[in-house]
């Protein structure tokens, strides 16, 4: 089996490094020997049976997991120091493991990949993960042309050009890194890869709740996600049915969340706020109707995005409501007719997308689209095998022709 070497920012305990990192990692560590890095929250840390019970699938799969502690303060320092220690780690590990292939999940992990790599000689994959330093613009957290701003854009275009192998999320964003880095991407070898989800956790429920549960998955004091959308639909949702109940499933702090939701108490005990465990998350979303979700549609960061929770609902045969201009959600809900768009918050726009969900879902052919389309476009074994292909090219382990061909198979 090749040694490998897979690094994260992510937690393995948090639902991105469920659903992102080790969904991916056990079909994969099948062929190859990982050796994975991880940061996980001191919350995390703290959970002692949830901590065992992923040591022992660790060493089940035969993967040597090496958590570290996430430190996120000082907001600046932090992330430098971490850095600094990221490299002494990936270094030892790959000259103590033998490693020929190093995977760098995001912009911190890559730069550290990069410069082990020029010591070391061993390529890396540089999965990007979307466009971080326009993600950190849109959420008011970095000032473009500062010099962190420049900073990391001139690792990022570093990285791009000295990777191996580049993984985008999506083709919107791998055009516009064209675009903006034509030379340093002339050349290069990029798989679009988007988020998959484990379509056989992830799958229809056999029957529908009663009255109409309306979702909302993961965070949503981001900074890049539309509160002030969400708010204004389920206030208008509640407005047209006042049997509905609305489910926000997050580990945002409950308190923040209902204040910019629902500052009055109008909606009351149907808002429903609540944090769930990553490999409950399913049955969540089998109790509900559909799920909304709107982020900052129209940025340059939403380029490369592609919601892990989209294709978790999908999965489990539900219709999205969702903005324009992230990704290709737009697209991939006009082509398959599986949700509805948001154009904006006057009354009539939300009349229009209040009656498409009405016709989506009396139609009772809705929810196999749904299915369909997650399957098509998210589905977690064509997106192993993608990365399969790219580990395989890189090391030498298998035809490249055929590798090339398995490359992009998850895209829509």
């Amino acid at each position: 089996m090749t040694p490998t070497l897979y690094m994260t920012r992510n937690g393995l305990l948090e639902p991105l490094g469920q659903s992102q990192v080790f969904a991916y990692l056990r079909g994969l560590s099948s062929d190859y020997r990982i050796t994975l890095i991880t940061y996980e929250k001191d919350e995390d840390r703290a959970d002692a049976a949830r901590m065992g019970a992923a040591r022992a699938e660790c060493d089940r799969l035969g993967i040597r997991w090496l958590p570290q502690r996430f430190a996120p303060r000082p907001k600046i320092i932090a992330p430098g120091l971490s850095m600094l220690r990221m490299i002494w780690l990936v270094r030892r590990e790959v000259e103590g493991q033998g490693a020929r292939l190093i995977h760098a999940r995001s912009y911190i992990p890559a730069a550290v990949a990069m410069i082990v790599g020029r010591l070391t000689g061993v390529p890396f994959i540089f999965d990007m993960r979307a466009l971080w330093p326009e993600e950190l613009i849109t959420a008011g957290r970095l000032r473009r042309g500062s010099l962190l701003h420049r900073a990391i854009v001139a690792a990022e275009r570093a990285c791009l050009r000295r990777a191996d192998a580049v993984v985008s999320l999506t083709h919107a964003a791998h055009d516009h890194l064209k675009q903006i880095y034509p030379s340093d991407m002339a050349g290069q070898t990029v798989a679009v890869i988007p988020t998959c989800a484990d379509l056989d956790r992830f799958v229809p429920a056999e029957g529908r709740p009663d009255r109409w549960v309306i979702g909302c998955l993961g965070t949503v004091l981001s900074g890049w996600f539309r509160l002030d959308w969400l708010a204004a639909f389920l206030a208008f949702a509640a407005a047209r049915d006042p049997n509905a109940i609305f489910e926000l499933t997050t580990r945002d702090d409950p308190a923040r969340v209902r204040a910019g939701l629902d500052p009055d108490g109008r909606l009351g005990d149907r808002l429903r706020i609540a944090a769930v465990a990553p490999e409950d998350v399913h049955l969540v979303l089998q109790g509900q109707t559909a799920s909304v979700m709107f982020y900052a549609g129209g940025q340059v960061s939403e380029l490369g995005r592609s919601p892990t929770r989209m294709a978790e609902i999908l999965g489990c045969g539900l219709p999205v409501v969702a903005n324009d201009g992230v990704g290709d959600v737009a697209r991939i809900i006009r082509d398959r007719r599986v949700g509805v768009l948001l154009d904006g918050l006057e009354l009539a726009q939300m009349q229009a997308a209040w009656d498409g969900l009405l016709t989506l879902l009396s139609d009772p052919e809705t929810g196999a689209r749904c299915r369909q389309a997650a399957e098509e476009v998210f589905s977690l074994q064509a997106g192993t095998r993608a990365y399969a292909a790219l580990y395989a090219t890189l090391t030498g382990a298998a035809n490249a022709v055929l590798a090339e061909e398995m490359m992009t198979p998850c895209a829509d």
